[in-house]
């Protein structure tokens, strides 16, 4: 199964990357992108393994939780696109192009 990233998560994973090197401990958030990526890629063999987001209560759109962020994709019969990878805190929005 193909993955790939939404320019939307790309910037999620910089933003995450940033915030850690501000508060002066880059090597958490380097942890952090390495498990992200780790849980990313169980989607290949496990497409649905994520819950249903609650936000939108729609198959396709799931989510894996590794704490403190929300990993949220899209999948179909062939692909996932990885939309959103959030602080579980945070309500869920789509940028307009994926709504």
């Amino acid at each position: 199964m193909k993955i790939s990233l939404a320019n939307s998560a790309f910037d999620d994973l910089e933003g995450i990357k940033e915030y850690y090197l501000d508060q002066g401990v880059p090597e958490i958030g380097h942890g952090f992108l390495i498990a992200i990526f780790e849980h990313i890629e169980t989607l290949t063999n496990h497409p649905d393994i994520g819950r249903i987001v609650p936000e939108f209560n729609e198959d396709p759109v799931r989510e894996r939780i590794h704490p403190p962020f929300r990993i949220v994709y899209l999948r179909d019969a062939a692909s996932i696109q990885i939309i959103r990878i959030w602080r579980s805190e945070r309500l869920l929005t789509l940028p307009e192009k994926m709504a």
